[in-house]
């Protein structure tokens, strides 16, 4: 039987893998270090008990080191393949073809590591993993960077580094192509890895810092890339909403908000946390909830202080399968609500936020230092958080309860830093590699009451908490 060119490519492919699983035997190499790195990148994107599928593994080091509570490998290469069983018994290998390949159930995560250089048709094989994917998988792959094209050949041909064949040297935009022609949507990328060796000192200074910084980035090795299937929208049952209002002194505000939230999805519960008041806020709250008995209304009093306090006591309360936070100031109408709850039933977003800053504001709906202040945290959280991030600071925010309890259950890694309780939100999210989608309403004027936002102080907490941040989500 005549054999296409697309079998010769993999024939030749899975014979050299053959010969670097026996060559890596008896050599030492420079791609040791690259290899530990890699871990260390994968395990801050991939939590511990996920299930996870990896293809293209190798001898299942990296797979190993994610400490899955189910884990897969796939490799075409029978050497490989029999190491990675020895190696990590408690572990599943299959030596098969990915485009081939047969697998039940989904998985968490997907992990192609240095594979698609290698692949024949990398579209068909992300149209194949879709098949294994749920709402909430996430593709996770890294490929190197054009610009290391000819020191790594350099290299090879030095004997220092495992031999290779021609290689596909795509780029992030090309990647991203293909991803959408499969069916899936970038979440993020980043660059990783400035210096390959391991020398003390310079190796954490450029990985850690000078990666991340322009223009020093731009000869990183290798690019970072996370993905989610997209088609996946809720058909039925429909979720219950829960909308957590915190209010203080907020009086004249609370019978409009209770006649104006919108009734989505299989019901929405309204949930208002009272900060305290030195208005009449707690006792207007308190005659509505006993008073509108058709409408499904609670009131709490938080036992804390600042917003971010009033928004974690309404969630730890809330009975529905979406959260939802509305000021009480009325600057967002009620009514825009609906859209957050389009953006995820839809499945287009994970994490609804709200923005201020694309239609024009009505008359001192927002100060110019203000606008000022909100326009620089909004590129400073964009280019932190690897996602666009319009505005930080609307208090008008949606997502999946589940997910909640995900960023929830994570708080420690960031702290109890956030009075605000924005950016516990947004941190949480990028940190699970959920999407966020910018949801644009009309910024109105306050009628009734004053901000309860100090410009200067609360500046300069927004500088501390974007330092901290720094720390955990991009200089790790």
């Amino acid at each position: 039987m005549n054999q296409t060119k697309e079998d010769i490519y993999r024939a030749s492919r899975i014979r050299h893998w053959d010969y670097v699983a026996n060559w890596v035997d008896t050599h030492r190499n420079w791609g040791c270090f690259y290899r530990r790195k890699l871990k260390d990148i994968y395990r801050n994107i991939v939590p511990e008990g996920m299930r996870v599928l990896e293809i293209g593994c190798g001898q299942g080091d990296l797979l190993a080191a994610l400490k899955p509570a189910c884990g897969i490998g796939v490799d075409f290469s029978s050497e490989m393949i029999a190491r990675a069983r020895i190696r990590h018994p408690d572990l599943e290998f299959c030596q098969a073809d990915v485009h081939e390949l047969e697998l039940a159930g989904t998985f968490d995560f997907i992990i192609l590591s240095d594979l698609i250089n290698d692949l024949w048709d990398v579209q068909a094989v992300f149209e194949k993993l879709k098949r294994f994917c749920n709402s909430r998988s996430r593709i996770v792959l890294n490929t190197y960077s054009r610009l290391w094209e000819m020191p790594l050949a350099l290299a090879r041909r030095m004997n220092l580094t495992a031999p290779s064949l021609i290689q596909n040297w795509l780029t992030v935009e090309d990647v991203e192509n293909l991803l959408n022609l499969a069916g899936f949507e970038m979440v993020k990328h980043w660059e990783e890895i400035l210096w390959p060796l391991d020398t003390p000192v310079l190796e954490a200074l450029c990985n850690r810092f000078m990666v991340r910084l322009w223009p020093l980035r731009i000869f990183h090795l290798c690019h970072i890339i996370v993905a989610r299937p997209c088609g996946f929208a809720l058909h039925a049952p429909l979720p219950r909403v829960s909308v957590i209002v915190p209010a203080r002194n907020e009086e004249g505000n609370i019978t409009a908000i209770v006649d104006r939230i919108p009734d989505l999805g299989a019901g929405t519960e309204i949930i208002f946390v009272e900060g305290h008041s030195t208005d009449g806020t707690w006792e207007i709250l308190h005659n509505i909830v006993e008073s509108r008995r058709e409408v499904d209304c609670r009131l709490l009093r938080q036992p804390g202080v600042g917003k971010g306090d009033a928004v974690r006591c309404g969630f730890a309360a809330a009975s529905g399968d979406i959260l939802m936070i509305l000021d009480a100031d009325m600057t967002v109408p009620p009514e825009d609500l609906a859209r957050f709850y389009g953006v995820l039933v839809s499945g287009r977003g994970e994490f609804a936020n709200g923005v201020r800053l694309v239609y024009p504001m009505e008359k001192e709906a927002m100060r110019f230092l203000n606008l000022v202040g909100n326009k620089f945290f909004s590129l400073a959280f964009s280019w932190l958080l690897g996602q666009p991030i319009k505005d930080t600071l609307c208090g008008t925010k949606a997502l999946w309860k589940s997910d909640y309890e995900r960023i929830a259950a994570q708080r420690s890694y960031f702290g109890e830093f956030d009075p605000f309780g924005d950016f516990d939100l947004l941190f949480g999210a990028s940190r699970l590699n959920l999407k966020i989608r910018d949801v644009p309403i009309r910024y109105r004027e306050r009628i009734y009451g004053d901000t309860n936002i100090k410009r200067w102080r609360h500046g300069l907490l927004l500088l501390r908490m974007l330092v901290f941040a720094m720390k955990r989500l991009k200089f790790i």
